[in-house]
């Protein structure tokens, strides 16, 4: 089979145009690569100059990727960072050494953080990321000026999460591009079929045989299902004390289609928790605000952490 071109940053023109953002040439962005202690790798998106005033991390099964247009929308300097085992990240940490997947999350994000921005402002979490979040707010507090937690609260279960699980656990392998864009497409069907294979080039990998796996499924990635299987029941309560504990600015953007994973209820314990916090829905957005309002959201951050 071909092999199909990829240009990591060759797509930027791309979104910019989708959403009518001005395009007056390639953005500064580039790609660091973080040596953990353990041997292990971080990888993130670096953009613009000087320190990075924000840090965003994306959702389960996505990649840094996923804010270019919310990038190009904010146009500060900000950092994108794949989660362990995503992206061109290295695997997760050991539960040897954390004993806890968001918390092991949260120590790698807390060692790219002090490497790349230490000064960081405020840090936006969706999904996945946001969880991470949460969590960095309990084991690195100081780290945490101020937050923002995209589509998700600690009442995430597997009832509201079953239709990205289904689709996260599907098939591991494709036999071309276009059976890996068809699927993607059959989820995703409010959103450009431009939009979408960009985020494919940018979260599969092509395999020397010309098939086609996700990143977050390659060899030394273990199956999705199996990290939320486990930072799911046991940490809710200790996620939702660490919201009752944060003090700092608060903000949740929650997508009021029916895909997002955030209730009624969940909104209003998070309220009951952090009565300072900020809530803001965006109707036209599901699950992935930033996919599918990125200008919204991009406004939304803008006014809350930037101000």
């Amino acid at each position: 089979m071909a092999q199909v071109d990829y240009n990591e940053f060759g797509f930027f023109h791309e979104n910019a145009g989708e959403y009518g953002i001005p395009y007056p040439g390639p953005p500064n962005v580039r790609r660091e690569t973080i040596a953990m202690r353990d041997g292990r790798v971080m990888s993130a998106l670096v953009w613009g100059k000087p320190s990075p005033r924000l840090a965003f991390l994306h959702g389960g099964a996505q990649n840094a990727h996923t804010w270019d247009t919310v990038m190009l929308a904010l146009d500060v300097p900000a950092v994108c960072i794949d989660l362990p085992g995503h992206g061109h990240s290295g695997a997760v940490a050991s539960l040897a050494t954390s004993g806890d997947p968001l918390e092991g999350n949260a120590n790698d994000i807390a060692e790219v953080i002090k490497r790349l921005t230490p000064n960081v402002e405020a840090i936006i979490g969706m999904s996945l990321g946001g969880m991470t979040t949460i969590a960095l707010s309990h084991h690195h507090p100081d780290l945490v000026k101020k937050m923002v937690l995209v589509d998700i609260t600690p009442g995430i279960d597997g009832d509201k999460t079953k239709a990205i699980t289904d689709f996260v656990n599907g098939p591991a392998t494709f036999d071309s591009f276009d059976d890996l864009l068809q699927r993607t497409i059959q989820f995703n069907p409010s959103r450009s079929v431009s939009s979408l294979r960009r985020g494919i080039l940018h979260n599969a990998l092509q395999k020397s045989d010309g098939t086609w796996v996700w990143r977050y499924r390659r060899d030394d990635a273990p199956p999705l299902q199996e990290v939320e299987g486990q930072i799911r029941k046991p940490n809710l309560d200790v996620l939702w004390n660490a919201i009752s504990a944060f003090q700092n600015p608060l903000m949740l953007v929650r997508g009021m289609r029916p895909q997002s994973v955030v209730s009624d209820e969940d909104e209003a314990e998070l309220r009951r928790r952090a009565p300072h916090a900020r809530i803001e829905h965006v109707v036209e957005a599901g699950h992935s605000v930033q996919g599918d309002a990125p200008l919204e959201l991009a406004a939304l951050i803008r006014d809350f952490a930037l101000a």
